[in-house]
C-alpha cells in the first residue's frame, strides 16, 4: 500500500480572509494557533481544519505578507528525508526541509515535482 495524503493546505497573503471564504464555502470551522514552522505561516495566523469534523484529512489555511500563494497537499512518510532524497533522485526539487516542528515530533517538507507540482511531505523523522 502505498503512502496516503494526510494533510492539505491554502496559504496566501490574507490568511483570515482566506478562512472566511473556505468557512463560508465550505462551512469549515478553525482552530487558529501556529504552523508546524514559521516557514509554512505567520506565527499564530495558521487555521486547522480538524478532517474528523468534516469528513475528510486535517488541514490549514495560514500564510501571511511575504508567504507565497499556494495550495498543496502533505503526504504522510516514515522519514520525511528520506522521501525527499527520493524524490529530487526521481528529478524532483527541494524547496524547503526538512524542517522540526519547534516542541514536537512532527517534520515538514515541500519539493517540486518534475513538472513544478508543489508536494509536501510529513512525518516524525
Amino acid at each position: 500500500m502505498g503512502h496516503p495524503v494526510v494533510h492539505f493546505e491554502v496559504i496566501g497573503q490574507d490568511p483570515a480572509a482566506l478562512r472566511a471564504y473556505y468557512g463560508e464555502l465550505f462551512g469549515w470551522e478553525f482552530h487558529t494557533g501556529d504552523a508546524a514552522t514559521d516557514e509554512v505561516s505567520a506565527p499564530g495566523d495558521y487555521g486547522f481544519v480538524d478532517g474528523g469534523t468534516t469528513g475528510g484529512i486535517n488541514g490549514g489555511i495560514g500564510g501571511g505578507a511575504g508567504y507565497a500563494r499556494r495550495t498543496l497537499f502533505y503526504v504522510g512518510v516514515p522519514d520525511v528525508a528520506e522521501a525527499l532524497a527520493q524524490a529530487e533522485s526521481l528529478g524532483g526539487t527541494r524547496l524547503m526541509g526538512p524542517a522540526k516542528a519547534p516542541g514536537g515530533d512532527l517534520v515538514v517538507a515541500h519539493f517540486a515535482d518534475p513538472e513544478g507540482n508543489l508536494v509536501g511531505l510529513a512525518g516524525t523523522a
